[in-house]
């Protein structure tokens, strides 16, 4: 699908209410986490198997047309959003958090990988 051309910049918080708004406008409501949690899963294969084909070594099949990289994406933070909602996880605060764990535990940690060195 090609991008809009016109980019506004969307907050995590932002985009968590844009799902909530649309899924209470047009999509009657959530499907259950469960149900969620396997359309997860779904959309990350289905974005695993177009980059396998784009950048592993598998060619590409008739029935990979007309997908793109950045719908596939964009699928998985669908979803991702939805889940967040429903948990009532706020994925800004989330991510703050996991990127603090992150430079806390691996500061040193890839520096020091001789396997990340040039």
């Amino acid at each position: 699908m090609p991008q809009t051309k016109k980019q506004v910049a969307l907050t995590l918080d932002a985009a968590q209410q844009l799902i909530d708004s649309w899924i209470k406008k047009h999509g009657i409501r959530y499907f259950n986490e469960l149900t969620n949690l396997g359309i997860l899963m779904e959309e990350v294969g289905e974005l695993s198997r177009l980059m396998v084909r784009q950048y592993g070594e598998q060619s590409f099949k008739e029935s990979d047309k007309g997908h793109s990289l950045s719908d596939e994406m964009a699928d998985v933070l669908w979803i991702l959003l939805c889940l967040a909602n429903q948990t009532g996880v706020n994925l800004t605060l989330a991510l703050q958090n996991n990127i603090s764990k992150k430079t806390l535990r691996d500061a040193e940690r890839h520096r020091q990988n001789k396997k990340l060195k040039p």
